[in-house]
């Protein structure tokens, strides 16, 4: 069969390349073209568009950049019609996935979601656009099966995260070793400093992540560099002695890392399994954050929170993402008696997400799904 799959961020490449793994193993004859990365080009997949050409965040970015944005859907609605697939496969990415949703019922595909638009956070009306144009959906999170069938009776199936896979997958690094090589010192443990993906989110949360780094000098500070972003982005935040880059390599980090300070979204999730203490720091354009405040209805902001439905990791938002409260906050997740508590609700959060399989799983539910 045919499979056109579409997703526009680094994470999504990630999940996107261990399903087209799947698919290809489940169904020999698999054809598969893509919307990615490396990793969904490396999977196998025919890479149509990279996702670092689809990188906008925020209200005012998009709207800045609105007739790429519009080019981008156009070619896709034509790539889609040249391919003819059997079926689309959307993962996360909502703004961009379900326009194309619409246009693809439309004109007769078959659609499956894979990892929810997150209504449960903001514009939940968009569940009738999701009911009249998504043949099947694949959520990740244990509180989307309940939101999705009871509140909107729209059936679903909980295939578990993705990310226990990716993390179960990984290289195991050894400590030492990863240290030589990466020119680190072997004896001052490592906060990893997670800044996000694009170029705008990265810039804001470095600037006050690295402000930390004159109070901890015991410590040496790691930033995980991006595979959207090169490495001379990152040059004027390397200034000082107890900082390092090391790209493309964020689970290594994180695999060696005593705690970590993480801008919000998947990471905040991937780090919690890495069982690494963490804070979760987001800044944005004033403007667009001021949108999103009135338009965004949750408690939390971080996967981890969200899904322990309480404050497991401190969140500081906006205002609140300051040297001092990030300071302080570091010193907390520092201490071994926070540390402890951190760690065993960590541990909570890894059974509510369920084991291992989300990516078999997901192929196996598309592949009979198209069989019957």
């Amino acid at each position: 069969m045919k499979y056109y799959i579409i997703a526009g961020e680094a994470s999504g490449d990630l999940h996107g390349s261990n399903l087209i793994k799947e698919l290809k193993k489940q169904d020999s004859d698999a054809t598969i073209r893509c919307w990615g990365g490396d990793l969904m080009q490396q999977a196998g997949g025919s890479l149509a568009k990279h996702y670092k050409e689809l990188a906008f965040m925020g209200f005012i970015e998009v709207i800045t950049n609105i007739s790429t944005i519009f080019k981008n859907i156009s070619f896709c609605k034509e790539d889609i019609s040249t391919f003819k697939p059997d079926v689309i496969v959307f993962i996360d990415y909502s703004g961009f996935n379900l326009r194309i949703a619409k246009w693809a019922k439309n004109a007769g595909f078959s659609t499956r979601y894979y990892i929810a638009p997150q209504i449960w956070a903001s514009r939940e009306g968009r569940i009738e656009k999701i009911k009249n144009t998504i043949d099947e959906m694949y959520v990740t999170l244990p509180f989307e099966k309940e939101f999705y069938e009871k509140k909107h009776n729209f059936p679903v199936n909980f295939v578990g995260h993705p990310l226990i896979d990716a993390i179960a997958n990984r290289k195991e690094v050894d400590s030492i070793d990863f240290k030589n090589k990466n020119n680190l010192d072997q004896e001052k443990p490592i906060i990893a400093l997670l800044p996000g993906s694009r170029k705008q989110e990265v810039a804001k949360m470095l600037e006050v992540m690295l402000s930390v780094t004159e109070k901890f000098k015991d410590y040496q500070f790691v930033i995980a560099g991006a595979p959207s972003l090169d490495q001379e982005f990152y040059q004027p935040f390397l200034k000082k002695s107890n900082i390092s880059l090391i790209a493309n390599q964020t689970y290594s980090i994180l695999q060696i890392a005593h705690a970590a300070l993480v801008t919000s979204g998947t990471a905040t999730l991937e780090t919690a399994l890495f069982k690494v203490p963490q804070v979760v720091c987001y800044k944005g354009n004033w403007i667009s954050y001021q949108i999103a405040k009135r338009i965004i209805t949750l408690k939390y902001i971080s996967l981890v929170n969200l899904i322990m439905d309480k404050e497991v990791v401190k969140e500081l938002i906006q205002d609140d993402l300051t040297t001092k409260n990030l300071s302080a906050e570091l010193e907390k997740i520092l201490n071994p008696k926070n540390r402890k508590i951190v760690l065993e609700n960590y541990e909570e959060l890894e059974q509510k997400l369920g084991g291992e399989g989300a990516s078999e799983t997901t192929a196996s539910l598309i592949i009979s799904s198209l069989n019957t």
